[in-house]
Formats: C-alpha cells, sequence, structure tokens
C-alpha cells in the first residue's frame, strides 16, 4: 500500500512521468498506469484523506472467489510454458490475455494470482528456464552391475544424465567410467539423441569437467574445451555450495533412478550394449510419461519448446582429444608416449600444449598450431620434419648414403667401394 501512495504523491505533488515514477518506486510503468488509471477511475482526488486500507478497499475491490463467465482465469500452466520463451513477460502476457478477455482481471491481479499458483510447483520446476539455453549433466550415484558372461566378474556400470533445462527432456545411457573419454563420448551422444546443440552444458565439479574447481572461475578441462569448442557450446559449470544451480540436474538424476534403474534391479545384464538397450526403452517411457502440475509430458515439451531453439549439429563428427604439457628437448623433439615428434627449433625448451586423437598429435605455442604429424606407436623412436631443422642440420640430413655413394663413384669405383663399406658397417 505504501507503493501505491507514493506513486500517487509523485504523480500529483511532483508531477513526474509514469516512467520516472516507476524508477524511483521500482515497480513497472504498467503497475504505475494501473494505479494511476484506478485511482482516476474512483472518483478520489488528492490529497487523499482515507487509510491505506480504505484506499486499498477502493483501487482494489475483492476479486470474486471463482471465476464467472464474463472473466475466465487465464490457463497458468500455459502462461508457465509461455515465460519460458525468449523476450515472453508477464506483462506481454497480461496484454494478450486482455486482448482475448476485455472484461478480464487487471494486471495487478494476473501477477499476484500467477506467483500464488507457481508458488505450488516443485521448487525446481519455479525456475524459468529459456527454451534451448541449459543442459544439465550429471552422474547417477547408483550403479548397474554388469556380468562378464566367461569369467562370472562383476562390473559396476556409470549412468550418466543430461535434462534440458526447459523441457526437461532427459537422456541417459550406461558407460564403463566416468573418465574423461567416456565423459564426452557421452555428450557426443547426448547431442546426437537430441537431434542438436544447447546453448550451455552446466556440470557438476567432477574431475573429468573442471580440472580445478573454483566458486566463480573454475578451470575447465581442456579436453572438455575441445568438445565444446567442435559443438560451439558454453561449459558453465555448476558454481560449489551453490544447489540451485545444479537442481535440475539433480532432480533429472533422481528421476532416472526411480523410473529406469529401479526397474532394472531384478535383471542380470551381461554387456553395456544389452544394459544400454534396456536403459533407452524406459528412457523412452519417461520422456512419454504426463507431468504431474503441468500439461504434457518431457517429449510434448521437448517439441514444442527445446527442439526448436536448438542449434544444428556440427557437419563432422566429434573426435576425442586429449590434451598433454610437453617440454621441446634440446633436439627440438618432444616425448609424447614413447615416440619423439619435431617442432620448429626455435621452441627448443619451450612448454608446448600437445593435442592427442587416435591418429593425431598436434602441437600448439602460444594458442597457435606449430606442428602436427601422424601418430606413431613406436616407442623409442623418432617423427622429424625437415622445415622443423636449423639450417645446417637439413644441410646433413641431405647428405644421405645414397648420395654420398653417388658422389664417392665421382673419385672412382674403389672410393665408391670403402664408403659403401663404411656405411654397412656403420647400419
Amino acid at each position: 500500500m505504501r507503493k501505491i501512495r507514493e506513486v500517487l504523491r509523485l504523480k500529483f505533488e511532483v508531477g513526474l512521468s509514469a516512467r520516472q515514477i516507476a524508477v524511483s518506486v521500482q515497480v513497472g510503468r504498467v503497475t504505475v498506469g494501473d494505479y494511476l488509471n484506478r485511482f482516476a477511475a474512483s472518483g478520489l482526488s488528492w490529497p487523499c484523506s482515507l487509510s491505506d486500507a480504505e484506499l486499498e478497499q477502493q483501487l482494489f475491490p475483492p476479486a470474486p472467489a471463482v471465476a464467472s463467465e464474463k472473466r475466465p482465469l487465464p490457463d497458468w500452466a500455459w502462461v508457465h510454458a509461455e515465460l519460458r520463451r525468449p523476450g515472453v513477460t508477464l506483462a506481454l502476457l497480461w496484454q494478450e490475455y486482455r486482448l482475448s478477455q476485455p472484461q478480464g482481471f487487471q494486471y495487478s491481479w494476473f501477477c499476484e494470482h500467477y506467483r500464488a499458483w507457481q508458488g505450488k510447483l516443485d521448487v525446481v520446476m519455479r525456475q524459468e528456464h529459456r527454451v534451448g539455453e541449459k543442459l544439465f549433466v550429471d552422474y547417477a550415484g547408483q550403479t548397474v552391475p554388469v556380468i562378464d558372461r566367461h569369467s562370472g566378474e562383476i562390473r559396476q556400470a556409470q549412468v550418466f544424465v543430461a535434462v534440458l533445462g526447459a523441457s526437461s527432456y532427459t537422456f541417459a545411457e550406461a558407460t564403463w567410467s566416468q573418465q574423461l573419454p567416456d565423459w564426452l563420448g557421452s555428450h557426443a551422444r547426448c547431442f546426437a539423441f537430441l537431434g542438436g546443440v544447447p546453448e550451455i552444458v552446466v556440470p557438476d565439479n567432477l574431475r573429468s569437467a573442471v580440472s580445478k574447481a573454483h566458486r566463480y572461475e573454475p578451470d575447465i578441462n581442456p579436453s572438455y574445451l575441445d568438445l565444446a569448442e567442435h559443438y560451439g557450446v558454453a561449459v558453465v559449470p555448476a558454481r560449489a555450495r551453490k544447489p540451485r544451480d545444479k537442481a535440475k540436474a539433480e532432480v533429472g538424476v533422481q528421476v532416472v533412478e526411480r523410473w529406469i534403474l529401479a526397474a532394472l534391479r531384478n535383471r542380470q545384464f551381461f554387456s553395456l550394449d544389452e544394459l544400454n538397450r534396456a536403459i533407452a526403452m524406459l528412457l523412452e517411457r519417461l520422456n512419454q510419461r504426463p507431468f504431474k502440475k503441468l500439461p504434457g509430458s518431457r517429449q510434448t515439451a521437448f517439441d514444442s519448446l527445446d527442439r526448436p531453439a536448438l542449434r544444428s549439429l556440427p557437419e563432422q563428427p566429434y573426435v576425442y582429444a586429449e590434451w598433454k604439457k610437453a617440454r621441446v628437448h634440446i633436439d627440438y623433439h618432444v616425448e609424447v608416449d614413447g615416440h619423439y615428434y619435431s617442432v620448429p627449433y626455435q621452441l627448443v625448451k619451450k612448454q608446448l600444449e600437445v593435442r592427442l586423437t587416435a591418429r593425431t598429435v598436434e602441437c600448439f605455442h602460444a594458442n597457435q598450431r606449430v606442428a602436427s604429424h601422424i601418430r606413431s606407436l613406436h616407442k623409442g623412436r623418432h617423427s622429424t620434419q625437415t622445415e622443423h631443422m636449423p639450417k645446417s642440420h637439413r644441410e646433413h640430413a641431405e647428405w644421405t648414403p645414397q648420395r654420398l655413394i653417388r658422389w664417392a663413384e665421382q673419385t672412382g669405383p674403389n672410393t665408391a667401394g670403402v664408403i659403401r663399406h663404411i656405411l654397412e658397417r656403420r647400419i
């Protein structure tokens, strides 16, 4: 009530505009206009001698307990869903409501009753996520035993879970570990499952995601950043001790544990593929299961909200890459998994970032690629490119055994024979 009286004072005593009043009182311009229109319609004059309670009674007579045919209630579930779309506000939805229902309720009533309806939802559902914006990822706390058919050994499979913010559409799969290759592979398969890419991926402070945890500026694992760059997404880890940051993922994990893992508790699995086929069947059922407090299901919400907003998948498939640090030896080679790869000789003693895939080795200095090689599995050997050598080494390398023998032949066959004999003994 004090804000209503202050709005009236600023209008009639100070002469401020609706915009200036809104800034001063910290309410919306639509609300300011509503207050002033109600005051004008009431027949009251300023200064007003009524008490706060009497003024409120005049401006805001009690709303009817039930909606009449002339003043139907808004569809709050539809309002809640529309607010997830970019740029949509309560003011816009109220204007659309009044266009369809000219005798409908005023803006302040509209906002008040939407907030009351929203307050009855679960805490996670009340968070208004933009469509196509965030994908929350984590691992379930439960594991699933998988039996080796030949040895009888039991191995525990980890369960990766991903949930889209706006629709709660869910992905789940089993992997052997939470290590980097499995972690990144699950992301790639999740994006393929969704058929597109969100703007942001929100992981927990898992070691595979975050090299060094920090409340505000965690260090993202370089291999994870490599995946993010390939798909064009941002990685924004949940902040430590901020449960709302990861509430969506935690609820998604609970749902997967309740509706998928619990349903599989009495089944035996003899391979990871067999387990994932079972998970996929129950996952489809989960996404089609109707919401309790909202219309539709995860599937219908995904089709209408998140799917149209996702960005396209890249044309080239993702290739897992591991990053390492390596210092350049005096012979301008770096050692990677027991093999030696050349880099420009000017980088001797410098520390480089090395990107390893199954097929290639790439070396970076100051974020610039300085060398690229086919990956070799031969321990103790060297892969050397002549352009990496200093000039004196290149000239020396040009004198191959065949060139030395041809040069000796110009002197005579005996000289060539001696040179050939020396070279063979060295070999």
